[in-house]
This record gives C-alpha cells, structure tokens and sequence, in this order.
C-alpha cells in the first residue's frame, strides 16, 4: 500500500506538467516572434508610426551651344480639391462659375468634378448597380480642377477665389515642360507628354533618344510621424535624395536657327510646298549650326499638335536627290583620273538614246568639258562620264560618300539611303544614279556629303550635341569628334571640284540667284520628278539647291529642299534664293568679311 507522500509526490509532478507546457508554449512563442518574425513585426510596427513620401527632382534641360535656353522648367500650380468639403450644390454652381471666369473654362465641365460622389465601377470599368437599378455611389475625395497655371495666375486665383469664401481648393505646387523659344527648333527637339515635367514621357527628338540622361531619379523621405499622420520633429529621419537629369547643350547656334526658320516661314508663304527641308553644318566639324523643316509647329501648344507633326522629317524622309548628286559622281571621276576638268564631251545636242531610254537635257548642247558640264546641269554629260567610269566605280564612290550609313545624328529613326549594289543594276542605272536617279537619300545624308566636297574630301560625322551637364556636380561630359573619313586620294581633287561648282552662280550657271555680292558661293541646283513607284514618275518635283560659302575657305554648308512647290520647278529658282538669304545673314553674323574684289562697281 503507497503511502499519503508517494500520492501527493504524484499529484505535485502533474500540476507541475501542466504548468510546464504552457511555459513552454510561451518560450517558443517568443522565440518565433523575437527571433524567426522580428524583422516582419518591425516593418509592421513601423507602418503604424513611419510615414513616406516621394521626392523628385527636375527634369533636365536643353540649351544651345553657347548656353541660350531652348527647353525649360516652367514652375506653375495644379488646383485640386476634395470636393466632399463643399458641402451644398449652390456653393458649388458658384465655385465652378468663379473658377471658369479666371479660368476661361466650360462651368458646367468644372461643376462636374466638384461632384461629391460618382457612380462606383466594377474591375471591367463599368458602373455596379443597386437591386433596384439605380447605380451604386461613392464619395469623391480627389479631384484636378485645373493644371499648368502660372505662378503669378495662380496667386491672384488664391486672393480672389479666398475672398469669395472658397477655401476649400488647394494650390499644388509643380512644374511643366516649357519651350521659351515657341516653334523653334521644335521638330529636333521633340516633345514630351505627362502632367508634370518631372515625370514627363518623351515623344521624340533629342528629348526622347536622350530620356535616360535628362531624366531625372526619384528619392524618398521616411519619417517618423504621430496618429494623425504629422512628422515628429524629434522623430528619426531618413533620406534618399532625387537627382536631377542631366542638361544637354546643342550644337545649334541659336542665332542662326532663329534666320533660317525665319526664312522658311516666308519660303513656306511663296511656294506652298508640301515641306520645305535645310540644314546648315559646319564642314570641319561636322557641328550641325541649323536645321528646319516646315511644316513645323510649337510644343507649348499642344492641343494643336497633330502625330504627323512628331516627325523628324529631315531625317526620315527620302528622295532622289537630282542634279545636286552630280558633283559627287563628277568627284568620283576626277579623284580616280577618269576626267579632268577639261575633258570633253558630246552632250547629243540634247537628246540621247541609251539603254532604250531617252535621255535629255533643258538645252540643245552639243561638246562640252566636264566644268561646263557641271556649270549647266547637263545629264547627257554627267551620264556619259559616268559610263567612262564603270558601275563599280559609280557605286564605290556614292558609298564612300557615306550614302548607306547613319549621318551620326541622335535622331531616330533615321533612314538609310537607298543604293541597290552595282551587281543588281541594270543597263541604265549606271546613268541614272549620278544624275540623282535610282537613288534615295535625306537631305541631312546630302548636306554631309557636301562637307567632304567642302573640307578637302573629309567626310565627318555629323554632330547635334556637343556635351551633356551634371548639375549637381557641374562637370562636364564632352561627346567625342570622331576624326573624319578621308575619301580623295588626290588633294587636287577638292580644288577642281570647287573651281567647278562657282561657275554654277557665275554668268551662265544654273544658279545665279543664289550668288552672294561679295562672296564665292560653290553649289548646286536640283531639280528631281517624284517617282510613282512602277507607275513611273509624276509631274510633282523636289527643288534643291546645295553649296558651300566662301568656297574657298567655308564657313558652313548649307542645303535647302522644298518638296512640291507651287509657281516653279527648278531648284535654281526656288531653293537658290531661300539659300542665299540664308546664306547672306549668317556670313552678316558671323562677321565674314566680303572679298573687296568680288564686290559690285559702286560707280
């Protein structure tokens, strides 16, 4: 028989089991939540007493190459409003009327978004309906009654619209992307979309191929804060500071840009062609100091902007270029000793059969040197010298040209010049392609090849940026110059082309309108049918007139197509005159003396 001790010894060890086990539920409870789930209940912890916002720096900005603003930040104000805090309809009918008098809005669109309710929509955006048809509401707590207002609008706005008793409407300070200079410039630059210029979509042009760097990044400031959501000013901060985007600076002068799109404006009245096309380039750097198109339109506007306006059409467009292609083909043959300047030639007396195609010229000429030959625009001549040369030869020298490659702007898309290989020519593309036929180049393609004519037979890459700025740091990324491609084997080779192509603003050129008083110009007219495809070519024409000032020592290139122009045809006359004016101011401005030879009798 066990004694009384052994039953209470008993009875003591399982009161003390039972005890146990919870204790040990305890530990192992804490073990889980101070060891295995520590960092998940800090973060939740910290969600109750930490708040966060997002901070955002500046979108960066683009200027021209000597500092001049083209593309800003523009601080401005958004309104917004909780529109349950207006509390009768009157007060908003009344709202919504004062803010459309400042405003210049629809009253009726503004008293809409003061609604303080809206019908509540399902995952699929449609409305959820009551079981008795009528659809289910929800309160409003947000709404954007206005954007993009100027600080000092915005400020008078606040005065008067707090006078009237409406308290109510916040002014949000923000910033928008601004273009101080209008239209100009407008189609290289691009343009971008979004509510803010901090976070802004780029569309195109510089402003899109360089997004990454004129972006700007995001940061974040986590605070401490009290039940109701207001920092501590004892709390613990802590900080990861935005960047801004860096600022990107042109090539462009912005002088020069300012003449030239004044220029096309008038052009653009005169002729009313489909689109005018220039680009002026400094030959020795391949620094692009101008470039426009038109039609063009103003980024600061953009409920006018239509897609087809999103185009850089001077990189993209294509076209047979005409007799502005001989002076390459006319080079090719000189550098490879085919011709000399002197070489002749007989011209048909106008009309040539080859090929079972007929060839003609706008005069009956008969022999002729090959400087006449450029002097007039023969095709005859041209094509005749071409055949001397052979297809490879043709071809070899379009390609060194750079026809086939990226010009080197950050434009895209570019498109690439269209050249079959000699191989896949016909009997008559061997005379075609140096008269500026069965091929297809843009003119930015063009002006570059004339800055090898122009800078001894250096063919450069063509350059729109010329370096990129930190502005936290102010240092200084400057993009490299590629050295140029040497084409001409012959230093002679420059001089005689040159030679030939002031003769084309001379007494008897094609081009006479586009000389300068004072001044050597050395160019060419173009003048090309549009093709139709297999239908042939319509009665439709690009006019273009290209050339290089003073010829002996150019200060820049210049190239100028209109496409379809209305009263004339040939390039001389169209293209040559827009050159010249062009041409004429920018020697004014960059003080380029006349030769005192050169200038008109004053007797």
């Amino acid at each position: 028989m066990k004694s009384c001790n052994h039953t209470i010894r008993i009875r003591m060890c399982a009161l003390a089991a039972l005890l146990l086990l919870p204790a040990l539920w305890v530990v192992c409870r804490l073990v889980q939540l101070q060891i295995f789930r520590s960092e998940e209940l800090q973060a939740k912890a910290a969600n109750k007493y930490t708040g966060s916002r997002k901070t955002v720096g500046k979108r960066g900005e683009i200027y021209d190459m000597s500092g001049n603003l083209l593309v800003g930040n523009m601080p401005c104000v958004t309104l917004i409003i909780d529109p349950t805090h207006v509390k009768t309809q009157e007060k908003r009918q009344k709202m919504a009327a004062a803010l459309a008098r400042y405003l210049g809005k629809d009253a009726a669109e503004l008293e809409a978004k003061l609604s303080p309710v809206r019908p509540k929509l399902n995952a699929a955006r449609k409305p959820v309906y009551n079981q008795d048809g009528t659809p289910v509401m929800v309160p409003v707590r947000y709404a954007i009654l206005a954007k993009h207002i100027p600080l000092d609008k915005a400020k008078k706005l606040r005065e008067t619209m707090n006078k009237q008793g409406f308290k109510e409407i916040q002014y949000q300070y923000d910033t928008m992307r601004h273009y101080p200079k209008s239209g100009l410039l407008a189609n290289i630059l691009g343009l971008t979309q979004g509510d803010s210029a901090s976070n802004a979509v780029a569309v195109f042009g510089v402003e899109k191929f360089y997004n990454d760097q004129i972006a700007p990044s995001g940061g974040r400031d986590v605070f401490e804060r009290d039940r109701k959501g207001v920092p501590l000013s004892y709390g613990n901060k802590k900080s990861v500071s935005a960047k801004d985007g860096a600022n990107i600076y042109l090539t462009i002068n912005e002088v020069l840009q300012s003449i030239m799109e004044e220029e096309l404006d008038e052009a653009f009245l005169k002729w009313r062609p489909k689109t005018i096309y220039a680009v002026m380039v400094d030959p020795r750097t391949g620094n692009v100091l101008a470039i426009g198109q038109r039609p063009s339109f103003d980024p600061n506007i953009k409920s006018g902007i239509q897609d087809s306006d999103c185009r850089n059409r001077i990189v993209e467009d294509r076209i047979e270029p005409g007799s502005i292609a001989k002076s390459i083909a006319v080079a090719g043959a000189l550098d490879n000793r085919i011709v000399t300047p002197q070489s002749t030639f007989f011209c048909e007396n106008g009309q040539w059969f080859y090929g079972g195609k007929r060839l003609t010229d706008t005069h009956k000429y008969a022999n002729m040197t090959v400087s006449d030959i450029i002097k007039v625009s023969s095709n005859i001549g041209t094509a005749k010298i071409a055949l001397l040369m052979g297809e490879k030869m043709v071809y070899d020298t379009f390609t060194s040209f750079g026809f086939g490659e990226r010009s080197g702007l950050p434009l895209r898309p570019e498109s690439r010049c269209v050249l079959r290989h000699y191989k896949k020519w016909d009997k008559l593309t061997v005379t075609r392609v140096p008269i500026g036929y069965s091929i297809n180049v843009t003119p930015v393609q063009m002006a570059r090849a004339y800055c090898a004519l122009a800078n001894h037979g250096k063919l450069p890459k063509l350059r729109l940026v010329d370096r990129i700025e930190d502005p936290a740091t102010g240092e200084i990324y400057k993009l490299p110059m590629e050295p140029p491609r040497q084409i001409f084997r012959r230093p002679q080779t420059a001089y005689e082309i040159t030679q030939m192509l002031k003769k084309v603003t001379g007494p008897g050129g094609t081009a006479r309108q586009a000389a300068i008083p004072g001044y050597q110009v050395a160019g060419k007219t173009g003048t090309s049918r549009k093709s139709m495809g297999r239908l042939g070519y319509s009665s439709k024409y690009f006019t273009s007139f290209v050339g290089y000032v003073p010829a002996d020592n150019p200060a820049f290139v210049l190239l100028v197509t209109t496409d379809e122009p209305k009263g004339s045809s040939y390039g001389g006359t169209v293209s040559g005159p827009i050159f010249r004016k062009i041409a004429q101011r920018t020697l004014n401005y960059m003080k380029i003396p006349p030769d005192p030879a050169l200038l008109p009798d004053k007797k």
